[in-house]
């Protein structure tokens, strides 16, 4: 399935759309997600985006990781972000 946004397309990869399955994650939220960030200026390739407003609906952050192709965005993985990330 794809998503159109007035400029950008969004796939979802077989290992995603079962990640969102598995984690009971709506593609609309994911869209959003990705949506909300500044897409213009990510540079082609692969990008990672935790998003925090989510975790009330998912009791946890979300972790996205997508691929950016010009006006194309394949969404690799989506899924619950469970442990505090180390710096």
């Amino acid at each position: 399935m794809k998503v159109k946004n007035l400029h950008m397309e969004i796939k979802f990869s077989r290992h995603a759309r079962r990640r969102m399955l598995l984690y009971k994650i709506e593609e609309r939220d994911v869209v959003k997600a990705i949506m909300a960030c500044e897409l213009d200026k990510f540079i082609s390739g692969k990008h990672e985006i935790i998003d925090k407003e989510l975790s009330e609906r998912y009791g946890y952050p979300l972790k996205l990781v997508f691929s950016k192709e010009d006006d194309r965005i394949m969404v690799i993985t989506v899924y619950p972000l469970r442990k505090e990330r180390k710096s």
